[in-house]
């Protein structure tokens, strides 16, 4: 709409347009009489009035349409260029829908642009995943095995509460004791309680041992977060188990961004992007049936895939590969794509499995 039509458009809402149709005078109706009884066809002045008044509502109509776009322009311009397909047409609108179900691709490609201590995710599809917990997605409760559907939500609830725990906490991603994740595993479950006391007091662990099987650990004096967030995109599903328990099975991946702890703070700081997918089983099992605490659940198995977490032996911390192309794979079958969550995590080693070992990132 142009200037002039805009101006016409207020004007008319507040006198009325120009031609709309006025009550003819008393001298207008007797030459419209006279005229009728001329021709012998009724001249009737209200003949095209609905017309005239169409006209005039679609005017109204017109320009209250213009306004509001013009406001929605105004306020929030970017969502108006997604509508058209502007930006990057719609992909991370499409990247940061929850994850209901394994997705059938990986996600597509992003701009080659390195990552800052400002924009840490930037060049990588984590830039639209959620924060933390919000990209781990909890399934609908409904009742199974030995639980009510409220049970069920609170068992799911828990389950989240443990990944966080385990791959999210401040304390533990710092070297710190994961207390609160410990919290939530069965005491009695004797293999994975000597799996804990042997995992966090030894300072050479094996690879059966490593604390990096069920938690993100850095070395404070090698490794620093950058900012407060870690990017996850993941889900919580769940069946029947043994012996009527609820089995919740949550599959996480999650990025962290880190630069030296003793590094440049400047523009030209190294950030180097941890990947990090973790499977996790739980069982949620029938106190009647097994021995357990409230509130606690056991492990049925535990897996992880990393990239940039290091390739030497464990040392019970990522280790990421500042200022080196790191020892990784050159073998093209262990090439993998640490973002591609529609394939399934290894877990041909067994219960405590370490994943693919150090395959090279197709990228990070």
């Amino acid at each position: 709409m142009s200037d002039e039509e805009w101006e016409r458009f207020l004007r008319e809402s507040v006198a009325g347009a120009a031609d709309a149709p006025v009550e003819p005078s008393a001298r207008a109706r007797e030459v419209e009489r006279r005229l009728r009884e001329q021709s012998g066809q009724p001249v009737g002045w209200r003949t095209y009035a609905p017309a005239r008044r169409r006209r005039r509502t679609g005017w109204y109509l017109t320009g209250l349409i213009a306004a509001v776009a013009l406001v929605v322009v105004a306020l929030s311009p970017q969502k108006v260029v997604g509508w058209f397909g502007g930006d990057d047409g719609g992909h991370a609108e499409a990247q940061s829908a929850p994850e209901s179900e394994r997705p059938q691709q990986a996600p597509g490609p992003e701009p080659a642009l390195r990552p800052t201590l400002a924009e840490p995710f930037r060049g990588s599809p984590a830039a639209h995943w959620a924060d933390g917990a919000a990209g781990i997605t909890v399934p609908k409760a409904k009742a199974t095995g030995w639980m009510d559907a409220a049970q069920v939500e609170r068992a799911l609830r828990r389950s989240r509460d443990f990944m966080v725990a385990a791959g999210l906490d401040s304390g533990a991603l710092r070297g710190e004791r994961p207390t609160k994740a410990i919290a939530l595993l069965n005491p009695y479950q004797k293999d994975v309680q000597e799996y804990l006391r042997v995992a966090l007091s030894s300072k050479a662990p094996t690879p059966e041992t490593d604390p990096l099987l069920l938690f993100s650990r850095f070395r404070p004096e090698q490794a620093r977060l950058v900012g407060d967030v870690v990017k996850t995109r993941g889900r919580l599903t769940y069946r029947e188990g043994k012996r009527g328990a609820v089995e919740v099975t949550a599959d996480v991946t999650f990025v962290y961004p880190v630069t030296p702890a003793a590094g440049d703070s400047g523009g030209n700081a190294e950030v180097v992007r941890t990947i990090v997918r973790r499977k996790v089983v739980m069982s949620w099992d029938d106190p009647a049936k097994v021995i357990t605490r409230a509130n606690t659940m056991s492990l049925v198995s535990y897996a992880l895939d990393m990239t940039n977490g290091g390739c030497s032996g464990p040392t019970g911390y990522f280790v990421p590969p500042f200022g080196t192309a790191d020892d990784q794979s050159t073998d093209a079958a262990h090439r993998i794509d640490p973002y591609d969550r529609s394939k399934p995590i290894d877990t041909s080693n067994g219960t405590t499995s370490a994943g693919n070992g150090c395959a090279t990132a197709t990228r990070s």
